[in-house]
């Protein structure tokens, strides 16, 4: 089953990177074709084909990220989505006709040694799939003084900073998301009435786009170099300790904790060079995404 969750994890993750490309793609275009009018291009995207398709691969990576919860251990799942950033690069390039210069394909290699070692090491096993009530709250409230904190924290910081540990933030948010979304399809299993009044249901809306909102923020705070390492370290990490916390996922340590950090520290780096290449950040079209 932990392969069938690598596989759709992946499908997802691939998912959202086009959705990425196609909707900043067509967000681009109708910038340069109403220009001179403010803000008059958002009313036209929805009449856009490609921003249209961009919105259709959002719903198909939703939908593979939850059969991925449901299939395998959360410290797995999160981790294998931050291969979202290595998807962008190849469809980036494929999209805008840009071949990736040999520092983006080093930057290629190192997340994906550094991810795939992580995981050999860490092993994560599947835990329990529903979540106590008062897990949650315990969990639910200490996760939420800490990004609230991180948001107070990030007000007093400069441009690079404050990018840096908003995108902590938002990270905590997403890793959240998919805990209440992994709670939530186990629900599934009860019917779909069971699914649709589980109140985790609802969570993953509303801590979803409560995280969609602060992304917004982080991306505005500052260059997508400055926050994307915080986005995709932090979601693994946060990931990692929920998935032991809530769903008692079993992790290998011990020892092996180091070079676990040494391979995520080859992940995050990676991430860092990934987020500075125009076919992630934009950069070619006069904005950074």
């Amino acid at each position: 089953m932990t392969v069938v969750s690598v596989v759709l994890a992946l499908l997802a993750a691939l998912a959202n990177a086009a959705a990425s490309v196609l909707q900043r793609r067509a967000a681009a275009t109708e910038r340069i074709a109403s220009s001179g009018r403010r803000f008059s291009w958002l009313t036209h995207l929805l009449h856009r084909p490609v921003w249209m398709w961009g919105t259709a691969m959002l719903v198909f990576s939703g939908i593979f990220q939850a059969g991925a919860l449901a299939a395998g251990p959360l410290a797995v799942v999160q981790p294998v989505m931050a291969t979202e950033l290595l998807f962008t690069l190849v469809v980036g390039s494929v999209f805008f006709h840009r071949r990736p210069d040999t520092r983006a394909w080093w930057a290629f290699l190192s997340m994906v040694t550094g991810l795939g070692v992580f995981l050999v090491l860490i092993d994560p096993s599947a835990g329990t799939t529903r979540v106590p009530v008062g897990r949650w709250v315990v969990v639910g409230a200490v996760l939420l003084a800490l990004v609230l904190l991180l948001i107070l924290l990030a007000a007093r910081l400069p441009s690079s900073p404050r990018a840096t540990v908003l995108g902590t933030a938002t990270a905590f948010g997403f890793s959240s998301t998919a805990a209440l979304m992994k709670d939530a399809v186990a629900r599934l299993s009860d019917g779909l009435v069971a699914l649709l009044t589980a109140w985790q249901t609802y969570g993953v809306a509303v801590i979803g786009l409560a995280s969609f909102l602060l992304l917004q923020m982080t991306l505005r705070a500052g260059t997508l170099v400055a926050s994307q390492p915080a986005l995709t370290l932090g979601d693994s990490m946060m990931s990692l300790v929920l998935g032991a916390v809530l769903f008692e996922e079993k992790l290998r340590l011990g020892v092996l904790v180091f070079p676990e950090l040494g391979a995520l520290a080859l992940v995050g780096l990676g991430s860092f060079q990934l987020a500075r290449t125009p076919e992630v950040s934009g950069d070619h079209e006069g904005q950074i995404w």
